[in-house]
């Protein structure tokens, strides 16, 4: 699956409507069912007469047709390590710079630099976005 990660309640409902189909219930019985089941979880009413429709022409994939477009980048522990490695060595790089640096999508940086690191841009320098208590006395000019 290209783009999004279906969620684990989507399939179930998908796999459910195929067996419904197989049984012989209608769209209209197979909706009330899943409304019974994952009350208001359960897939919008044209979601469901569209795969249905599929598993009554014969389809047997629960899962979505790969689609074309630009792939979602996947944030890998070897390019966190790499983005760490190159903020440990120059904490005033920007997000351009190791982008740029290590041929990677910017968002994909800013997103390992913020979640996966926990480091947010201070007065041009990446720090961690919760300073200790020790950190923050010897932040305060004195």
């Amino acid at each position: 699956m290209v783009g999004r990660k279906m969620s684990d309640k989507n399939l179930e409902q998908r796999i459910n409507i195929k067996f419904c189909v197989k049984i012989g219930r209608s769209a209209s019985e197979m909706l009330a069912l899943l409304t019974v089941a994952y009350d208001e979880c359960t897939m919008k009413k044209s979601n469901v007469f569209e795969w249905h429709r599929r598993f009554k022409e014969g389809r047997e994939d629960v899962l979505d047709n790969p689609r074309s477009g630009q792939a979602k980048t996947q944030r890998t522990d070897a390019d966190v390590d790499r983005v760490r490695t190159l903020v440990c060595s120059d904490q005033r790089v920007g997000v351009r710079v190791i982008a740029e640096e290590l041929n990677m999508n910017r968002e994909t940086v800013r997103q390992i630099v913020k979640e996966d690191l926990g480091m947010r841009k201070i007065s041009a320098k990446m720090v961690p976005r919760i300073l200790t208590h020790d950190q923050k006395i010897s932040r305060i000019p004195g």
